[in-house]
């Protein structure tokens, strides 16, 4: 039987675990926290809940072939665009409502953005035969001759948008994407704007309870299928030779031996801390830090009437925005605001007649005790701005807490508090993300810092993908090693 250790329990490393038992290895998987599920967390208090990480799931699918079967909502509205004009934009999951809105809110552009459209689904299903389905340049495809033209490889994010629309605000639309994979649209790959095709097609969903559950059900399939779990136990080292995986030591000084070891961690701490890797380190260095992300979470009283689930208030320069974040390194004066409220669709997620809401902002990676103010002082800084653009939210704070780029540093060992670790940035960026295998025999890695990317359904995915190379490298039921604690 191979040996199989797994570090980390975020979903990557969960999805990996999980198959990788049910294919009939012995798997261990040791989770520094006492919780699995990674940036899949969650924020109690006062009888308040919120989601710190994920919010919105895509590609349900994705999680009901393993077995979750959870019930989820699709959400008819996905999201709400307020611009700095005053302006609205609804963003309807039906593709029709959504062609009409945006005419709507700009006369002319709806057919505009029935083409953007087809454009997404199909570089969609380009990217879902060929990026999604393997390691880089290993990815099943049918050989269209189309296909590296349908994902646009010469241009950027912003650039495809220009490409379809005429109207600034729909540049901005468009460039939200970029935030999705934490990079600037003006640096980010065109291909980010494949993401539309799933949220209007497969649609956007919310999990009753809130999308930890989702962590909850497949811990709770870990144990269905034999793994086992160890939470509270970090791992310090990866032991290897010059060609192959020996193991894990853990913080107790234990050795814990293996066959083949899953590295759901960033790829940055994997090759600066487990497994000291000068070269590869440089090279994600190379890429630059994807930006982080300043959380507040507050307790609201009242109702704020028309609230959607999901909505998004742009800032009035988006190029200064992003400017701030990766050229600058300091917290955008004029922020773009992301507010989450649960409460919305789901009466669990608040006290009655109040509210849950999370506000999220795009900022640099790196220590907040370099900003130029301290975190309190811009907290009160973007709730004046918010105020300015119409959700004043005066008089009607029971709490506001804080989550910086610190705090996901020491939570989840994020380099630098980096969402998504490396930045996409250029054209060709995920062609460029740190592989699935690593430099010795029996190394593998996990996660949204590694191909094919950050989100849920990318996270689940690159579990699905090291599985499949454990079982190549792999292929027999054999007996390995016994895993063994010294």
């Amino acid at each position: 039987m191979t040996e199989v250790i797994v570090v980390g329990g975020g979903v990557g490393g969960m999805v990996a675990a999980l198959l990788l038992a049910r294919a009939g290895h012995h798997v261990r998987l040791y989770e520094q926290r006492g919780r699995l599920g990674g940036k899949l967390a969650e924020h109690t208090r006062d009888g308040f809940t919120f989601s710190l990480g994920p919010s919105l799931l895509t590609l349900p699918d994705v999680f009901r072939e393993l077995g979750v079967a959870r019930e989820a909502v699709v959400l008819d509205e996905l999201c709400r665009y307020r611009f700095a004009d005053g302006s609205v934009l609804r963003a309807y999951r039906d593709p029709d409502r959504m062609a009409a809105e945006v005419e709507r809110l700009s006369p002319g552009q709806g057919a505009a953005w029935r083409a953007f459209y087809a454009w997404a689904r199909r570089c969609f299903e380009v990217s879902r035969r060929t990026f999604f389905a393997g390691p880089i340049g290993r990815g099943p495809s049918d050989g269209h001759p189309g296909d590296l033209l349908a994902v646009a490889p010469g241009r950027t994010l912003h650039g495809l948008a220009r490409r379809f629309f005429d109207d600034p605000r729909l540049w901005q639309y468009v460039g939200r994407y970029a935030t999705y994979a934490g990079s600037s649209p003006y640096w980010a790959p065109a291909a980010l704007g494949c993401i539309p095709a799933l949220e209007h097609g497969s649609g956007g969903w919310y999990v009753p309870g809130g999308l930890p559950r989702l962590a909850d059900d497949l811990a709770a399939l870990l144990g269905d299928a034999g793994v086992d779990v160890h939470t509270n136990s970090p791992v310090t080292q990866v032991l290897a030779d010059d060609s192959t995986v020996r193991g894990v030591m853990l913080a107790s000084g234990e050795h814990d031996t293996a066959d083949a070891v899953v590295v759901n961690a960033d790829a940055a701490a994997l090759y600066g801390r487990l497994l000291p890797d000068r070269r590869r380190l440089r090279r994600i260095a190379g890429l630059g830090l994807s930006s982080s992300g300043f959380l507040m979470v507050a307790g609201v009283d009242g109702r704020t009437e028309g609230l959607p689930h999901h909505s998004v208030i742009f800032s009035g320069d988006y190029r200064r925005e992003f400017d701030d974040i990766f050229r600058r390194r300091i917290p955008p004066e004029d922020p773009t605001v992301y507010i989450g409220c649960s409460a919305v669709d789901d009466a669990s997620q608040a006290p009655p007649g109040a509210e849950n809401q999370t506000m999220l902002i795009n900022v640099p990676a790196g220590d907040p005790a370099r900003w130029p103010m301290a975190p309190e002082t811009y907290r009160d800084l973007v709730l004046e701005r918010l105020a300015r653009r119409g959700h004043d939210l005066s008089g009607r704070l029971r709490f506001v807490d804080l989550l910086t780029p610190a705090d996901l540093r020491d939570r989840y060992g994020s380099w630098g508090g980096a969402i998504y670790g490396a930045a996409s940035r250029g054209r060709l960026a995920p062609l460029r993300r740190p592989g699935n295998r690593g430099p010795r025999r029996g190394l593998y890695l996990v996660g949204g810092s590694v191909h094919p990317g950050g989100g849920l359904p990318l996270v689940a995915m690159s579990g699905r993908i090291v599985a499949r190379l454990v079982e190549e490298d792999f292929p027999a039921v054999r007996s390995g090693r016994a895993g063994a604690r010294s």
